[in-house]
């Protein structure tokens, strides 16, 4: 993976939630909104061109539009496969995954026309089809980005032999994997998940790194209060300084889209935790004592 692919920041700004915002309808309103934080160092915006059905990928691009200067500082992950119940055209209307040749490729070209970019960084696979044909997905991925399309690709949520098969038929490496991981759901450090992911060459993203809302919940809760406090932190910068101590450093994708918590957690991006504290939360997490 070239350089200017490398996750430079201490968080990624998760896009999920863009279209639920109805202040960002205002596209100039939304570009200052990006312009600060890119300017803050926070450059990296994950999208998936079915978070609003499209939407968030175009009001992204709206307000890059209204600032041509961002083009060049903003890096993009986006990610494809899934065929909303609304854009089914068969019968059935059921939400399904295509991972044809055909479909990836106007995925990818739908994904840069409404995001308004040259390039997308990465395109990561959203889900994995049990009915992949994995020679054809191959293609379609190896040709994006020899195509300049695509700066790299990667999955989402895929298990070891599931991203194993589609790499043994590429010609380029798969770059990064999306995984849930946080302290409220650590189970991929214990069942050789992790451990895979890191033995492969993929750099690990963690979406959902703050479980949702649930590591400020109950025990955990508690605990990460009275460590922040200690460590002159705040409890989310220490959920995420949690995950940052592991081995491959996993990039969180931060959901929230509200100014105050991203400048807080920029402030506690810095903070290292040793080894000690990592396990007594992972005691806390977990409800039992380290065996």
């Amino acid at each position: 993976m070239s350089d200017d692919l490398i996750f430079d920041s201490p968080f990624i700004l998760g896009m999920m939630r863009l279209n639920e915002r109805p202040e960002f309808d205002d596209a100039d309103r939304f570009g200052d909104w990006l312009e600060s934080r890119v300017e803050r160092g926070l450059h990296w915006f994950d999208h998936a061109d079915s978070y609003g059905n499209h939407e968030g990928e175009k009001r992204f691009g709206e307000a890059l539009a209204r600032r041509p200067g961002l083009k060049s500082r903003v890096r993009v992950v986006t990610k494809g496969d899934i065929v909303l119940p609304s854009r089914d055209r068969s019968p059935f209307g059921v939400k399904h995954y295509d991972t044809s040749e055909r479909y990836l490729t106007s995925v990818i070209d739908g994904s840069l026309s409404r995001l308004g970019v040259e390039r997308l960084d990465h395109f990561l696979l959203h889900r994995p089809d049990p009915l992949m044909d994995a020679e054809a997905t191959a293609r379609a991925l190896d040709d994006a980005i020899d195509a300049g399309k695509v700066g790299a690709v990667g999955i989402s949520n895929f298990l070891p032999e599931q991203w194993r098969r589609l790499q043994a038929t590429m010609h380029h490496r798969l770059g990064v994997h999306q995984l849930e991981l946080s302290l409220a759901h650590p189970d991929a450090l214990f069942d050789g998940f992790y451990d895979a992911i890191l033995a492969d060459g993929l750099a690990p993203m963690a979406w959902s790194p703050l479980g949702g809302g649930s590591v400020f919940e109950d025990v955990l809760g508690t605990a990460l209060s009275r460590l922040a406090e200690q460590l002159n932190s705040t409890t989310a910068g220490l959920a995420l300084a949690w995950l940052r101590r592991l081995p491959g450093s996993p990039v969180p994708v931060i959901g929230t889209l509200n100014e105050r918590r991203i400048d807080n957690l920029l402030l506690s991006s810095n903070l290292e935790i040793d080894r000690p504290t990592w396990f007594a939360l992972l005691e806390e997490a977990r409800s039992h004592r380290v065996p």
